[in-house]
């Protein structure tokens, strides 16, 4: 295979030394002077330094966020509202590339996959629910206009995010768009390992000219998110871990806040023997290698039907030793850096039961840089339904491969997991597709492709995944006071 040479992105935003907390639209120090270092996971070298939110910070942004929504974002018009977000889409378009290199850097995902996807759809999203600013009466169902015996719905008030390391940019969009279109305010939670991009749109916001107070982002580990879901907030709207999307619903159990979780995934990525396989193994690499598994609904587990297990196989193993593993900020570079320490412990301490378990593990041969966070593309075969590889989330480049016999067999294998986030169907028949489609436990089914997202639609999970939904109609109900 021939090499490209390195295509290093010539883009540089200026990050910051130290970044405070942002509340009530300037930034501050924690109250008792609690600082945190963030890493860039490709180097392992600090990028800067962030103050870390405790509780009486958590108290003033809430505080703050309350004020804003009483005396100004709530009772603002719905057209008014929308202008602000429609600047907010622009201003994030203008520094896309910025932010896409920002991202990258804090993440350690490909450059290619914050510029030409993480970026972009965060700024539709912006566009998107700036649209519906004005027109919430008509995101009711069985709507008939303001007035006698019609839709006037009200924002809920103030709404507590908690967002992942996976997709900071584009999980603070579909947290915050949605929310300020409905005329609630916001105190955002970003992810400890990635609080980059928040603290970057906490500026964007400022230039905006925002009103202070309607976003306010408190970077932090669990104790501040604890904090924030447990202060007097109307929402809270989470997505993460399983076993921390509990801990939420429990805590918010009992008491008046509305809650929305989007939580983990194990999604099965289905092969028909009458799939076009070129297309299929290409839908393959980009549901698991291209975003280095760190999706929640990343085609994690592979189900091929028998008789064109063997082609497909060795037709997905030739595509993926020609990936490229280094680099984030190299257009090239087709898998980055795994985000942290912690998760590439996790990555390989599950890669490694499942070959204890008795799986067959196969990984290309690749150069892995000295430095930084790493794990090579891994495909399991001869999975069994009881392993932990073909149960548990690796959250990871670590595909599970399974094989059936028939449709009906598929499905079951399909369903047989904790999980319901998310599924594929690989086949030229519309028939089957629509047939799947109906007998699949998982709130979004792709059909011939994966992993594509657009704002109008709604995405959310069942079973352990969650309850809830983002993007779409659907999702701005869940921000609104019928």
């Amino acid at each position: 295979m021939f090499e490209y040479a390195p295509a290093p992105e010539s883009v540089r935003p200026q990050i910051k030394e130290h970044y405070g907390l942002f509340i009530d639209g300037r930034f501050t120090d924690a109250a008792d002077g609690a600082v945190f270092k963030s890493l860039n996971p490709s180097t392992e070298e600090i990028l800067f330094t962030v103050a870390e939110a405790g509780e009486a910070d958590v108290r003033a942004a809430v505080a703050a966020a309350r004020r804003a929504q009483e005396a100004v974002w709530g009772p603002m018009s719905g057209t008014e509202r929308g202008k602000y977000l429609f600047r907010i889409a622009r201003l994030l378009q203008e520094r896309a590339r910025e932010f896409a290199v920002a991202e990258s850097l804090d993440n350690g995902k490909p450059i290619k996959e914050t510029r030409d996807f993480d970026v972009p759809t965060a700024a539709q999203h912006f566009f998107y629910h700036a649209g519906w600013a004005d027109k919430l009466a008509f995101a009711v169902p069985g709507f008939a206009g303001q007035g006698p015996g019609g839709a006037d719905p009200k924002p809920l008030g103030v709404v507590g995010q908690v967002i992942p390391w996976n997709f900071p940019i584009l999980m603070l969009a579909w947290k915050i768009a949605p929310a300020l279109a409905c005329g609630n305010t916001v105190v955002l939670k970003p992810a400890e390992t990635t609080p980059l991009t928040a603290l970057m749109f906490a500026e964007l916001c400022q230039e905006a000219d925002l009103p202070p107070g309607v976003v306010n982002i408190l970077p932090g580990a669990g104790a501040t998110g604890s904090a924030l879901v447990n202060s007097p907030v109307d929402k809270v709207a989470f997505t993460g871990s399983t076993a921390v999307g509990r801990a939420i619903a429990k805590a918010v159990a009992g008491s008046k806040k509305k809650v929305t979780l989007e939580l983990g995934g194990k999604a099965a990525n289905i092969v028909f023997d009458d799939a076009a396989i070129d297309q299929a193994v290409e839908g393959i690499v980009n549901g698991i290698f291209f975003n280095q598994g760190h999706v929640c609904c990343a085609g994690s587990r592979l189900l091929v039907q028998e008789s064109v297990a063997e082609e497909v196989l060795a037709r997905l193993k030739e595509r993926v030793s020609t990936l490229r593993v280094g680099d984030p900020l190299d257009k090239n570079t087709d898998i980055g850096a795994i985000n942290s320490a912690e998760q590439l412990a996790r990555i390989t301490g599950l890669a490694k039961v499942g070959e204890e378990e008795g799986a067959d593990v196969w990984q290309p041969a690749c150069d892995l840089p000295e430095r930084g966070f790493w794990f090579r593309p891994t495909v399991f075969t001869g999975v069994q339904q009881s392993m932990r590889i073909a149960q548990e989330e690796i959250f990871g480049p670590v595909l599970s491969v399974l094989t059936f016999r028939t449709p009906d067999e598929a499905i079951s294998k399909a369903n047989n997991t904790p999980y319901g986030l998310s599924a594929g169907v690989w086949t030229e028949k519309g028939s089957k597709i629509l047939w799947a489609a109906e007998r699949l436990r998982a709130g979004v089914v792709w059909a011939n492709t994966f992993n594509q997202f657009d704002a109008a639609s709604p995405f959310g999970g069942l079973k352990e995944s969650g309850y809830g939904r983002e993007g779409g109609r659907q999702g701005l109900e869940a921000y609104l006071d019928v």
